[in-house]
């Protein structure tokens, strides 16, 4: 009888069936050696979606390698041209909320592959003045390198599952609520001042 693949048997991430007897586990400090690895790849993804949504270039720059390549569908090139693409692409819109879901990470000693759930949110102006509200779901198919002990984006992917466009139904009367923090672009959002503490 076929059984999954035992969870320590194939650092890599093998998620097929398979009728192999188990192998034995790792050491203590290889398993801990791989989580780490691991959470530095699955903050690459977390850090870019910051980065998308406060239209911060520099952070954008900052998570690919120099060569690295993108992927986006209407998009396909360097990652160094991505950057420029993606921020006229956001000038567009009036507010985005990119939300990570299910991360899965597969080593393969300084290489990464990662299969990352997204579910976009967008602020979009309709020809009435009223916005629109766009939501874009679907996956970021992820090449991590660890090049001189850091990991960065050598390429990403995008795969496009589902979406939907509707009016917004967006009540907060922004101009006229002073007692509340708003979510901006750029270092003026407050996460900035609250990280830098």
């Amino acid at each position: 009888m076929a059984m999954l693949t035992d969870r320590y048997a194939d650092r890599q991430g093998d998620w097929t069936m398979t009728t192999a007897e188990p192998r034995s586990a790792p050491s203590r400090e290889q398993r801990i050696s791989d989580m780490l690895d691991k959470q530095d790849c699955a903050e690459l993804v977390h850090r870019m979606a910051r980065a998308i949504d406060r239209c911060d270039a520099g952070l954008v720059d900052q998570l690919f390698h120099p060569d690295a390549t993108d992927d986006h569908g209407s998009y396909k090139g360097s990652a160094k041209d991505f950057t420029p693409w993606v921020m006229e692409v956001l000038s567009g819109m009036h507010r985005t909320q990119h939300m990570i879901g299910n991360v899965l990470i597969r080593l393969d000693g300084d290489t990464a592959y990662g299969e990352s759930y997204f579910i976009a949110h967008h602020a979009i102006p309709a020809e009435d003045g009223s916005d629109n509200f766009m939501i874009a779901a679907g996956r970021y198919l992820d090449r991590f390198e660890r090049r001189d002990g850091a990991w960065r984006f050598a390429h990403r992917g995008a795969v496009y599952d589902w979406s939907s466009i509707s009016p917004s139904t967006d009540i907060w009367d922004r101009a006229n609520m002073p007692d509340y923090s708003f979510g901006v672009r750029g270092e003026e959002d407050p996460s900035y001042a609250h990280f830098a503490r």
